[in-house]
Formats: C-alpha cells, sequence, structure tokens
C-alpha cells in the first residue's frame, strides 16, 4: 500500500485492527461489515509518517463509518426528507438512523460545484412572509442553483457579484434593491426586467382606470342604488372633506388631525379624483340561475307581472337545483333584464389585457359595447394592445429598434390625459427604462427562477424553522443534484 503521506509502497505490517461499517440493508435487515485490516509501516526512513492504517478504495473510506452505497443512500434521503421523515424512511428500509444523524449526514455533503456563470436570474423568496426574506440566484443557461443569500438588500446581492466578476447578464423583476445591487454590484452586466411583472404593472394600471370610470359601464339602476346607502353617502362627504382641507393647504397629518381619520385613510380619499372611484359596484358572479336568465327574460317580457314563485316552479321543471332566495335576489338584482349584467371592474379588467383572439364571442361583443360608452376605456384599450405587440414580438436582440419602440409607445402615453393610471406605469418605465428595453429584445425572464421559488416552498414547509436558513440552504443546492 502507498503511504498516504510521501507516496511509498510498503508492505511491512506493524499490526492489524478491526472496524465495522454499516452497509445496504439486505431484505430489509441491518447489514454490517467487519474488517481486519492492517496497520503498515512507512520504509521512507526520512517520512514524518512512521505507519499509516490500511484503506479499501470503494469501500472503507478514511474515518466513514458507512460504505459509499448506505451513505449515498442516507444522502438521498436527506435531501429529499431532511430528519424526521428522512429517519422514518430509512428505517423502513432497514437502515436504523436518529434525525440527528440524518442532519448530519446532510450537513456533511459536499455542495456541488457550478461553473463561473455570465448570465444569472436573481427572485426573492420569504422565510417569513412579511418579516425575513432570502434570495435565491440560478444560472439563466442551465437553470443550477448557485446560491441562497440571506436578504434581499441591495448590498446582499451587491456583496455577491463582487464576488463575480463574470456576470454579465442579471435577469430579475422590477424590485428597486435588485436593481440597485446590480448595478453597484456589476456595472458592467446588462440588466433584464422580467416581461411578466411589466405586465402584471400594467394589468394594475388598467384596474384603476376601470374602477375610475365605473360609471360608463356600470346600470344607471344600480349605480343609483349603490349611491343611496349610508356607507356610499358617507364616502361622499369624507371625499369632499378632504378635498375641501387639501384645496386650503392642510396636510395629511392636519386633516388627520380635523377629521378624525387615520393616515391610510387620508391618502386614499386624496389620491381618488371622485368619490365615485372609492363606492364599490354590484358584484356578480355565476349562480345556478344563470342558465335559465334568456327563458325569465323572455317570460317576463311577456307577462310582466308574473309572480316570481311562478318562475321558480316553472325553472325547476327545467331543472333548476336551486333555492327561491337565489331566485329573488336574482331578479331583484336586474339580472335577468338584460342580456348581461355590467361587468366589474376586475373582469372588464381582464378583458382589455386579454389577446382578443382568445376571448369568446360574447365576450368581444360586451368588451366591444363597453368600450362605446367610455372614449378612456377605448384610449386604454389601444394603448395596452399596441404594448402587449412590443412584449410579444420577436426577441431579436436588436436592442436599438426595441428601445425606439417602447420610447414611442412611452411618449404616446405620456401625451394622453385622458389614461392617467396608464401615464404614472410610463413614468415607472422610465425609471427602469433600459433593463424593460432589454426585456423586450432579449429572450430571458425569471420564468425558470419562479419555478425554483416553487420548489423551495415545498422544502421550506417539510422541514424549515428549527434548523434556520443553513439547512434550507443545503437542501435547495442539493435537491437539483439529486432530483434534477
Amino acid at each position: 500500500m502507498p503511504c498516504p503521506t510521501c507516496g511509498t509502497a510498503t508492505g511491512k505490517v506493524h499490526g492489524y485492527y478491526r472496524r465495522r461499517l454499516a452497509d445496504s440493508p439486505a431484505g430489509g435487515a441491518p447489514v454490517v461489515l467487519e474488517l481486519v485490516l492492517r496497520r503498515l509501516v512507512c520504509s521512507n526512513l526520512d517520512c514524518a509518517r512512521q505507519t499509516f492504517n490500511e484503506q479499501v478504495p470503494g469501500l472503507a473510506e478514511r474515518y466513514a463509518r458507512r460504505t459509499p452505497p448506505l451513505a449515498t443512500l442516507v444522502g438521498a434521503a436527506a435531501v429529499a426528507l431532511a430528519g424526521r421523515a428522512g429517519s422514518a424512511l430509512l428505517a423502513a428500509a432497514g437502515v436504523l438512523l436518529s434525525r440527528t444523524a440524518v442532519l448530519g449526514a446532510l450537513m456533511a455533503l459536499p455542495e456541488p460545484t457550478v461553473r463561473a456563470p455570465e448570465a444569472i436570474r436573481v427572485d426573492d423568496f420569504a422565510l417569513k412572509r412579511g418579516d425575513r426574506y432570502a434570495t435565491i440566484i440560478i444560472d439563466a443557461h442551465t437553470h443550477e442553483r448557485l446560491e441562497v443569500l440571506d436578504g434581499r438588500l441591495a448590498v446582499t446581492l451587491e456583496a455577491w457579484l463582487k464576488a463575480h466578476p463574470e456576470v454579465k447578464l442579471i435577469c430579475r423583476d422590477r424590485s428597486t434593491a435588485y436593481a440597485a445591487g446590480a448595478r453597484d454590484g456589476a456595472p458592467q452586466a446588462v440588466q433584464v426586467a422580467d416581461r411578466w411583472h411589466i405586465f402584471k404593472n400594467l394589468i394594475d394600471a388598467v384596474e384603476k382606470t376601470c374602477i375610475a370610470h365605473r360609471a360608463c359601464f356600470s346600470d344607471p339602476d344600480h349605480s343609483a342604488a349603490r349611491g343611496e346607502g349610508p356607507s356610499a353617502q358617507r364616502t361622499r362627504s369624507r371625499h369632499a372633506a378632504v378635498h375641501a382641507l387639501l384645496a386650503q393647504g392642510a396636510s395629511h397629518g392636519q386633516i388627520m388631525r380635523k377629521l378624525h381619520l387615520s393616515r391610510n385613510t387620508v391618502k386614499k380619499y386624496a389620491a381618488a379624483e371622485h368619490a365615485e372611484q372609492l363606492i364599490p359596484g354590484p358584484k356578480y358572479s355565476t349562480t345556478l340561475v344563470d342558465p335559465f336568465r334568456g327563458y325569465l327574460r323572455k317570460r317576463r317580457a311577456v307577462e310582466p307581472g308574473v309572480a316570481t314563485w311562478t318562475l321558480l316552479g316553472e325553472i325547476k321543471a327545467m331543472g333548476y337545483q336551486g333555492g327561491s332566495t337565489l331566485l329573488y335576489r336574482y331578479l331583484g338584482q336586474g339580472r335577468a333584464d338584460g342580456e348581461h349584467p355590467p361587468p366589474s371592474p376586475r373582469r372588464l379588467t381582464r378583458w382589455i389585457t386579454t389577446n382578443p383572439i382568445n376571448l369568446t364571442a360574447s365576450q368581444q361583443t360586451r368588451l366591444e359595447h363597453t368600450l362605446k360608452r367610455c372614449p378612456e376605456l377605448q384610449a386604454v384599450t389601444d394603448h395596452v394592445r399596441s404594448f402587449a405587440a412590443l412584449l410579444t414580438a420577436d426577441h431579436d436582440g436588436n436592442l436599438d429598434e426595441h428601445t425606439a419602440r417602447l420610447d414611442a409607445w412611452i411618449d404616446k402615453v405620456r401625451g394622453d390625459q385622458q389614461v392617467p393610471a396608464l401615464r404614472s406605469f410610463a413614468e415607472g418605465l422610465l425609471i427602469d427604462h433600459d433593463a424593460v428595453a432589454a426585456a423586450l429584445a432579449l429572450p430571458y425572464s425569471n420564468g425558470p427562477t419562479e419555478s425554483v421559488v416553487n420548489k423551495i416552498k415545498l422544502l421550506k414547509r417539510q422541514t424549515y424553522g428549527k434548523a434556520g436558513l443553513s439547512l434550507l440552504r443545503k437542501r435547495i443546492l442539493l435537491a437539483q443534484k439529486h432530483h434534477g
């Protein structure tokens, strides 16, 4: 055997020793290997090591208490299930280990080695929602998990990037912290904003516009009914009082003390241009009566005074499974009077931000009918569809061309006084201009990072809490090696 220090081969025996190694179970029963090994004398008189223990490569490694096959089995169970669950699974297979021993085996596993990344994707996930977060970094090309950082501050990402100057591209969401960390830590890298988050910000702006112009597409009868309640009257009076004080130059703090309102309430009323934006409209959902709407409308048109109880018996004979209360409420809301009830702001937002070819004929007709009644919503729809064309265009890498198209869209929206919410969205794009332009031109998104975060949620819910971030980080980095 060669001396581990000088490499001199020797066969001179100093003595013998016994060694016991746990091996993979056989038939569900634990297996222990007992080896008789030699203690050898190094024949090189100049070697600092005089004697050394014989090792058996592939079977008895130095300091090991398990054979490599069993160590691989324990490691796989530890990565997949961690302590208590891993111990239970191994016990069922015939390997008796405590949960502490399984965790020890997990923490002793070497972390996977990855090549220096040129492009990365960054996202955050919650360790304790609303309190503590961590950052996951993956390779943009291979989707390998590179590192898990404690926190999601700009300095956290900045420090990691300074240690990896080879990074040339960073794909991220629209977090200002990650934008600052990428700018300061890797000024040489191109930042790419995530297209999904960009479009989500656009959807939020469209929904604000739909809420502000709800009166344009709501049923006048329902709007009137909505405005007659005490809650609506109180909202209108508060809105008038807040804006009257603002016109006099009062600060938010002074308005709080004057009207006895919280700061968030004052901000909400001050931000609303009209009180109607703060008054909720009627909420509609699919009910058991909907399939019989056409029959009820025609029946009431033929006999306007027909009793609801009579209608209930007729539609029950046609297959209606609901009760009388639901029918009374349905008719009382006037939902059987027209072809369709007025859409809610959220539903109208979904129609506006959906590709027209994916809308049903009914949805398309109702959308067109609504847009004819409100020029502002028509303008919003035109801007949204032109921006969607920018997002879905070929990501051919022609940054100059896509930047010019983005700038033209931003200028057009900023010059449109009918869409204040979209103008705010366009102003936000200017703040993150280069990253948004790169998102339009380059074929990168944060989708793979979101997929990794979903898998992290499973790992976190299994065992995270007692062992801290070190255990979760180890499992995150090793899970891809064992499970892909």
